[in-house]
């Protein structure tokens, strides 16, 4: 169940997605809260700005900069993280992490719970929406995104 918090910061997240699709870029967004402090925001970057790396988790942490502790922190994001992204999650030790939607991609939850983080799938239908439209037009772009042939 999400809370009003979890709802706000997803909605950002999914306003940042939107931002990047509209861009021309893979919509994936992602927000990074304290509580109810908005730390830091970012999308995916990969096409605008020609880096490989600039998934959305990566451009909103790349957003908060340096930080002493992300204990108390919480990532949302529109789409399920990729092993990179939690990789990073798990390195810099954040606890939770609200995920729009793994409909449309598969990403590492049991990965993440097994390192104990605290992981909520939201079902999200403009979450969904969006990368299905994504998807469907932008099939080749997707693929490099998740990096298949």
């Amino acid at each position: 169940m999400l809370s009003d918090t979890d709802k706000k910061f997803l909605r950002l997240a999914y306003e940042e997605a939107k931002a990047g699709f509209d861009e021309g870029g893979c919509p994936i967004g992602s927000t990074l809260a304290e509580g109810e402090r908005l730390v830091a925001q970012g999308r995916n970057q990969r096409v605008q700005q020609g880096d490989p790396i600039a998934h959305g988790e990566m451009d909103c942490l790349r957003s908060a900069g340096r930080q002493k502790s992300y204990r108390n922190m919480t990532l949302y994001t529109s789409l399920s993280p990729c092993m990179m992204c939690t990789g990073t999650i798990i390195q810099f030790g954040i606890p939770r992490v609200v995920i729009g939607e793994n409909e449309t991609f598969g990403g590492n939850e049991e990965f993440l719970r097994s390192k104990g983080v605290e992981v909520i799938v939201a079902d999200d239908e403009d979450c969904k929406a969006l990368m299905q439209r994504f998807i469907a037009e932008q099939p080749q772009l997707w693929a490099e995104d998740i990096a298949e042939d």
